[in-house]
């Protein structure tokens, strides 16, 4: 069977399991942590721990394996992760390369590249290469997909050419892609029209927070491209009540696209987003914005409302394993 390289190593793909498809270990930018966090809001030993309590809780309802899209701009740090992973063994952690910007590329690859001032071949695309081929940094752990953004401004100078090394990395590899997406600009048909015409292979691509839209004709329209559909942000109330998600996904079934949808909250042990306000926001901003809201609310929800439980088989546990095949 094929092997997916996860945070602990290479695993079948049959062994992935019930499989949440976009979550976050930690949110966490290094420069933010380094400069204002420590002796302030954040305690790694505490977080570490907390972190290991969570995803624990998440194995024991029956999660195998989460998919985390943390790339550069989302402060994506290995050794953090290699070291709850190591703790809590009963779950696969898959990790990620790319860059996640809604405008601009990073200052330290604007000046290279074909054309630029230090002409030649993009790096992007060898770093992104590298971190699926070799590893990355020096931690021997190879990421497993891509991940970019195409968010409400389009495709942005920076944007585009991030979502290109994206995509010829995908072409060079055959890594999957994982794109953000604002369902409310609907600029899902940006990235996968984009993706096209670099030659990749459509199948190969979840349409992240394509949940936050409950536009059927605009859903389908992303799943007739042969793209995945990434209902991704169960708890995040403010973007779509879980009720019409779930009334979304069951429509979509009742349509024959079981086969074009995947699971997940888009949740987080700990984001700096809200620094040391991060608990109490979580708590009073979506209360349900953790691993376990799928399994303990969304599924029952799911049935109740037509979804079959081969259905949901297909989304937790068959469109992964298909997507990392």
């Amino acid at each position: 069977m094929p092997a997916v390289n996860t945070v602990r190593g290479p695993v079948d793909v049959d062994d992935l399991g019930q499989t949440l498809m976009h979550e976050h270990v930690f949110v966490l930018a290094a420069e933010h942590l380094d400069n204002y966090g420590r002796g302030a809001w954040w305690d790694e030993e505490f977080r570490v721990a907390d972190a290991i309590r969570k995803l624990t809780a998440a194995a024991a309802k029956g999660v195998r394996t989460i998919v985390d899209p943390t790339v550069w701009g989302l402060g994506r740090y290995i050794p953090r992760v290699q070291r709850i992973a190591a703790e809590v063994p009963g779950l696969n952690i898959v990790a990620a390369t790319g860059i996640y910007s809604f405008h601009e590329l990073p200052h330290q690859y604007e000046h290279r590249g074909p054309g630029l001032f230090m002409d030649g071949p993009d790096p992007m695309i060898d770093d992104f290469v590298r971190d699926l081929t070799v590893g990355i940094a020096d931690t021997g752990v190879k990421a497993a997909f891509l991940k970019c953004v195409v968010e409400q401004d389009g495709l942005t100078p920076g944007v585009e050419r991030i979502c290109r090394a994206v995509a010829q990395a995908h072409v060079r590899t055959g890594a999957p892609i994982t794109v953000h997406t604002n369902s409310f600009t609907q600029s899902g048909p940006l990235a996968l029209d984009l993706f096209a015409k670099e030659g990749v292979d459509l199948t190969k691509v979840v349409v992240g927070h394509a949940g936050d839209s409950n536009d059927l004709d605009y859903l389908m329209r992303l799943a007739d491209t042969g793209a995945i559909l990434g209902m991704d942000r169960f708890g995040l109330d403010v973007y779509n009540p879980t009720a019409q998600r779930v009334a979304t996904i069951a429509a979509l079934c009742e349509r024959g696209y079981a086969d074009r949808m995947v699971l997940s909250h888009d949740a987080a042990c700990f984001m700096d987003y809200f620094a040391g306000a991060w608990d109490e926001a979580r708590e009073t901003l979506a209360p349900n914005w953790r691993y376990d809201h799928i399994h303990d609310d969304v599924l029952a929800a799911l049935l109740d409302s037509g979804v079959t439980g081969d259905q949901i088989e297909q989304m937790l546990v068959f469109n992964p394993k298909r997507y990392f095949s």
